[in-house]
């Protein structure tokens, strides 16, 4: 394994596991990983070392309802805690993906998941204000009745429906990452800050503790990029390409955005908040930050987006 390939983070959304309401069963979710690791392999084979990071938003609302449906039995899982469940969990069917596929194409590559920490500020004003989707989406009427029932708070989801939310601090330092580069510079695949990292903030004697909080794992992803010095961030969704004016007659889809592009339409909110709007928020601090090019596309058409025939090509 060597060190001089150049390295990409790949980040991967909790959503793309999950297809529909009829294919949210884990063998359903194994399933979706495998078409994406195909993706990814796809990079690894043309010459790249990859770091892969990715959210669990709909997971975390499955967790955490099985974690209440069952209170009267046992103990709640905070849910720092069950965001590292679900980094073991989700690490674990990545992992198993890419063995798989890499048997498959014959390559001789190892896949590794490290389970992640994330600091956050706990006075971040996110805390008194709730606003990161997490579980499946629901009509109005039942979201409210469960949010009446269990003290959630919830809200509309960019027209898709209704979905709990809870706290998203502001990422501010990815405590694992000296490890994470030094095993994708030995060449391993690295799955790495699920969920955005487990979060967690540091008290006056240096202790660090979790909170109940997600992380953009987008946010994240920008801040790992630049912390390992990736050369590309690729921020997988479910579009091939980056559009303007998205769902109105004036829609137009966009091959390539600079800096100063991507920086005037956030500023205009030419995207949506719920969805395309973090990740170009976090495509401006990364390229901002020094980072080379980022790329938005869908994660099976990864291959072909590398070579310029889809996706959107976002640089300084």
């Amino acid at each position: 394994m060597a060190g001089d390939k150049k390295l990409a983070v790949v980040a991967i959304g909790g959503n793309a596991l999950i297809r529909d309401r009829d294919h949210q069963t884990i063998a359903d979710q194994y399933e979706a990983a495998v078409l994406t690791v195909q993706g990814i392999a796809e990079m690894i084979e043309a010459g790249w070392n990859v770091i892969v990071t990715h959210g669990n938003g709909p997971q975390m609302g499955y967790v955490l309802r099985r974690s209440e449906l069952s209170i009267h039995e046992v103990a709640p899982v905070p849910m720092d805690y069950a965001g590292a469940d679900l980094q073991g969990g989700l690490g674990y069917m990545f992992v198993r993906a890419f063995r798989n596929e890499f048997h498959r194409r014959g390559m001789a590559r190892e896949p590794v998941a490290v389970v992640t920490l994330t600091l956050v500020d706990s006075k971040d004003p996110a805390f008194a204000d709730p606003t990161k989707p997490i579980g499946s989406h629901m009509d109005e009427e039942r979201a409210k009745a469960l949010a009446a029932r269990q003290g959630w708070t919830v809200k509309e989801d960019a027209g898709r429906g209704w979905r709990r939310v809870v706290p998203s601090p502001r990422p501010q330092s990815i405590i694992d990452y000296r490890v994470i580069a030094h095993l994708a510079d030995a060449g391993f695949v690295v799955i790495a800050c699920g969920g955005g990292g487990i979060p967690v903030v540091q008290d006056a004697d240096g202790t660090l503790r979790g909170v109940e909080a997600v992380i953009d794992k987008d946010l994240s992803s920008s801040l790992l990029a630049r912390a390992v010095g990736a050369d590309l961030l690729v921020l997988a969704t479910g579009v091939e390409r980056v559009a303007i004016g998205f769902n109105t007659p004036r829609q137009r889809w966009l091959d390539r955005m600079t800096l100063a592009e991507a920086r005037d339409y956030d500023a205009a909110e030419e995207f949506d908040k719920g969805s395309m709007g973090p990740k170009i928020k976090a495509m401006i601090e990364f390229l901002g930050g020094g980072g080379k090019s980022g790329l938005v596309t869908t994660p099976a058409s990864l291959g072909r987006a590398l070579r310029g025939e889809t996706g959107t090509v976002l640089v300084p």
